[in-house]
């Protein structure tokens, strides 16, 4: 079962056991994504994902993990890795998982949650337009955010309540 995932660059042939995550498509990049995963026994073995490296995310609660690079959103099962779905060019820039397990994605003006498969997020609302998203770190539950106001170009601090999902300007 997969404990925990990180981006790592490629690795040394034969330094790890590796898979292949590669999606048939004409759209493709020539880029890859290399996550190394390690296992609850310890074991870590090596995952190559078609597209330039974004984020990575393990769900515990979901039994997931989401691999998002600047080709395809991947979601692969944490029991054994097998690919359960995956999206094709996606907009997503962010992606971290809240304590409690689901998944949070952001594309430059827009948040979404995963709370199961793929096709079924939920958009969030906020107080305010934005752009240029970034998610920075867990702390106590909340989730610091930086962004630009849209339009207006304001540098913003946001902060995102890991219970309620909801979105607050911070003083």
């Amino acid at each position: 079962m997969i404990d925990k995932a990180e981006i790592l660059t490629q690795p040394f042939s034969g330094e790890y056991h590796e898979k292949v995550y590669d999606i048939s498509n004409p759209w493709n990049s020539q880029d890859w994504t290399w996550i190394k995963f390690t296992n609850n026994d310890l074991s870590e073995w090596c995952g190559n994902f078609r597209g330039f490296p974004r984020k990575v995310a393990v769900s515990k609660m979901q039994t997931c993990v989401l691999v998002l690079t600047s080709d395809y959103l991947f979601r692969l099962s944490t029991l054994n890795g097998e690919l359960i779905e995956y999206e094709s060019q996606p907009q997503y820039q962010n992606l971290t998982v809240s304590p409690s397990g689901d998944f949070i994605l952001a594309d430059y003006y827009d948040f979404e949650i995963i709370k199961s498969t793929l096709s079924e997020k939920t958009y969030m609302d906020s107080p305010i337009k934005m752009d240029m998203i970034k998610f920075h770190k867990w702390s106590n539950n909340k989730l610091s955010i930086t962004c630009d106001e849209f339009l207006s170009w304001s540098h913003m601090e946001l902060e995102l309540d890991g219970d309620t999902f909801e979105l607050s300007v911070k003083d």
